[in-house]
């Protein structure tokens, strides 16, 4: 009888090694990599510790690398990044939205406290920081100068604090950054705004089990209402997931138009 209990225990502990599963979670490169691997890791630990699967964080040099990543589309299970790329990843790759984070997100132009700018005409031939195309930011820049012959000259910014501090130190004449963060700064002139599109959702590959995609659903959805979860949150300085769906994403992935490979 103890033999059999023993040989029970060892069947199931095979069984269940055999459906545990490592999946990657994908962060667009919005800050270097190392430090998207240091910032994101706490919600791997916290989806590894609640679906039973292990997560690892996958993150990118730049944008261009991320593009090219995401148009093979492989080896990347879960992705959190923004509009326009879910909305091309549920279009082209069969993604489907499962939670988002709230409210909107914006870019806004901003110069030095000295330099005052009213018009985005008045940046044609500057140089204005940004991150690379087809990073959102990048791509609503590229809309405000539609005539080819009369454009600023990007200056390519590691993430958006390096665009910043190129604005502080005078070596470019504007940058395009994520609105909220202007608020964190006593010195820059706000120029203009692009209109809000919904904030980042993660999406989830056809390749993973529906079992799996609906365990992280609920996990994070109910992360404000466990004490794992509240730490997660309060440690990424994130607010609480919200449901999501394809049709909150639908039409932006349009804003990917003019980018090679779209």
């Amino acid at each position: 009888m103890k033999n059999l209990l023993i040989y029970t225990l060892i069947l199931c502990s095979f069984s269940v090694n055999a459906i545990a599963a490592k999946y990657s979670l994908a962060i667009q490169p919005v800050l270097p990599a190392k430090q998207i691997e240091k910032n994101y890791l706490p919600l791997a630990q916290y989806l590894s510790k609640k679906t039973g699967h292990t997560f690892t964080i996958t993150s990118y040099r730049d944008f261009l690398s991320y593009w090219i990543k995401m148009k093979r589309g492989k080896d990347m299970d879960f992705v959190l990044d923004a509009a326009h790329f879910t909305d091309f990843r549920i279009k082209r790759k069969g993604y489907r939205a499962i939670v988002k984070l709230p409210d909107t997100v914006s870019f806004t132009v901003v110069t030095g406290e000295d330099n005052f700018v009213f018009d985005m005409e008045e940046l044609i031939s500057k140089r204005i920081a940004t991150m690379p195309s087809p990073g959102l930011g990048a791509v609503r820049l590229n809309s405000m100068f539609p005539n080819p012959v009369r454009l600023p000259f990007f200056i390519q910014a590691s993430d958006s604090i390096d665009a910043v501090n190129k604005v502080l130190d005078g070596s470019v004449d504007a940058a395009i950054i994520p609105s909220p963060l202007v608020n964190n700064f006593d010195s820059l002139n706000s120029v203009i705004s692009t209109d809000p599109v919904p904030h980042m959702a993660l999406s989830a590959s056809p390749d993973v089990p529906d079992d799996v995609v609906q365990s992280v659903k609920k996990a994070l959805l109910d992360a404000p209402n466990t004490v794992e979860g509240k730490k997660m949150l309060a440690e990424m300085n994130f607010e609480p997931f919200q449901d999501a769906n394809q049709e909150m994403y639908a039409g932006y992935a349009k804003l990917l138009d003019g980018v090679f490979g779209y």
